[in-house]
């Protein structure tokens, strides 16, 4: 007997409802275990401490960690351009010793020394830079009274004690975001740049002789590790700011960052550490003029904090390789009486970040799909509740998802 159109669709009415869609289970979180801190690719800091505190020196540490290297004086006094100050959209400047002379001119003026400045600050006044559409707006406050400026698109500040301006060493500090820096040497530029996201947000700079001046402020490794470690460090970050010096990048007005993206450059603070923040400055003097070189050309020394065990490729990591860097065994990062922190490690990662780090609108299961020779996850997949799936690289999870390392493992059965 044949069966009605109606009453077939009334028959899958009945099944539907009698036999409901299984609802999937969305985890709230996911948890890792793992082993080092950081990328892995070229130099182990904790590694290069191990190596010293066994008696090698500076040059055999960095051509273990660093593939067919030459170790050669190179002029390094050029000004770099350091990004201080990243997607501003405000800042404030002011003396930071008693007595300081500090000038504010408008542009960017370079080093050239016969420009009137706009203004100079009183003592314990603040100059207050502010974006307004596609220009800043400047003005200085002293007390309750404050004069404002024509807005602009950049600007420069001076203050005595450096190249540009005469007198006394003093020192400026810079504020925004609730932190204040101080810093002795160069000159700081303040430009508007539109950002595709944001729109239009400040950038501030620190113009400074990369000799001496910035690498004195770099704080990549404990002033109080052993010596050797600390000349391996200064090298390597001596090469890494070499190979960048010189091409400009319009998104941060900059040649570096001053943050971990490149190098993290504190400034001021780094040289008067408390007893230790005159032997980093000993150790820039002992290897002034040291860059790793390949081909004649200094490398991007890239270094890491730790890792699983065995270091990492920058093919692995990035998908770009580099001919400098290798997988070497690194024994120093699982030693728990220097690295107590990241020898194991656990993280758990909220749902909305690991959905996020695959452009997911949610992730039901996690599987890692390769791992590299090194240790580190080389692809890990995502499951979503649409069963949508979605692979990206090991270092790419680790990065967008801001757990210690690519050297790790699930934790329990994900389905």
């Amino acid at each position: 007997m044949r069966m009605s159109k109606r009453f077939l669709a009334l028959l899958l009415v009945l099944f539907l409802n009698t036999y409901p869609a299984v609802a999937v289970d969305i985890p709230i979180d996911f948890s890792f275990t793992g082993s080092g801190y950081g990328h892995g690719v070229g130099m182990s800091q904790m590694g290069a401490r191990s190596m010293a505190i066994g008696g090698s020196s500076a040059p055999q540490i960095l051509q273990y960690f660093y593939k067919d290297v030459v170790i050669e004086p190179i002029d390094d006094s050029k000004i770099v351009r350091v990004n201080i100050g990243h997607l501003l959209t405000n800042t404030k400047i002011s003396a930071g010793t008693d007595g300081a002379i500090v000038q504010f001119f408008s542009g960017d003026i370079g080093d050239q020394v016969d420009v009137l400045p706009l203004a100079v600050l009183p003592t314990k006044a603040s100059l207050n830079l502010t974006v307004l559409g596609a220009s800043l707006v400047p003005s200085i406050s002293v007390g309750k009274k404050i004069t404002s400026f024509a807005k602009g698109r950049s600007f420069t500040i001076r203050w005595s004690g450096t190249r540009y301006l005469t007198g006394a060493d003093a020192l400026i500090s810079i504020t925004h975001n609730g932190a204040t820096k101080r810093y002795r040497y160069g000159q700081m530029q303040v430009r508007a740049v539109k950002d595709p996201a944001l729109g239009y947000r400040l950038e501030l700079t620190n113009s400074v002789r990369l000799s001496d001046e910035y690498l004195w402020g770099i704080s990549e490794m404990p002033s109080f590790w052993p010596v050797e470690a600390l000349k391996a460090q200064v090298i390597a970050s001596r090469s890494y700011a070499m190979s960048k010096a010189g091409t400009y990048r319009s998104t941060c007005d900059c040649e570096l960052y001053g943050e971990i993206s490149d190098q993290m450059f504190l400034g001021y603070a780094k040289e008067i550490e408390k007893k230790y923040g005159v032997i980093w400055k000993e150790a820039v003097l002992q290897t002034a003029g040291l860059v790793m070189t390949q081909e004649g050309r200094p490398i991007t020394a890239y270094f890491s904090s730790s890792s699983g065990g065995k270091t990492e490729l920058a093919l692995n990591a990035w998908g770009s390789a580099k001919p400098y860097t290798h997988i070497v065994d690194d024994p120093g990062s699982l030693d728990r009486a220097l690295n107590p922190r990241f020898v194991t490690w656990s993280r758990t990662v909220a749902q909305p970040m690991i959905a996020a780090a695959f452009l997911l609108p949610d992730v039901v299961a996690l599987e890692i799909v390769s791992r590299n020779e090194s240790g580190t996850v080389g692809q890990i997949r995502a499951r979503s509740s649409t069963g949508a799936q979605f692979t990206i690289r090991g270092e790419t999870f680790r990065s967008r998802t801001k757990i210690p390392s690519a050297y790790f493992d699930l934790v329990g059965v994900q389905n």
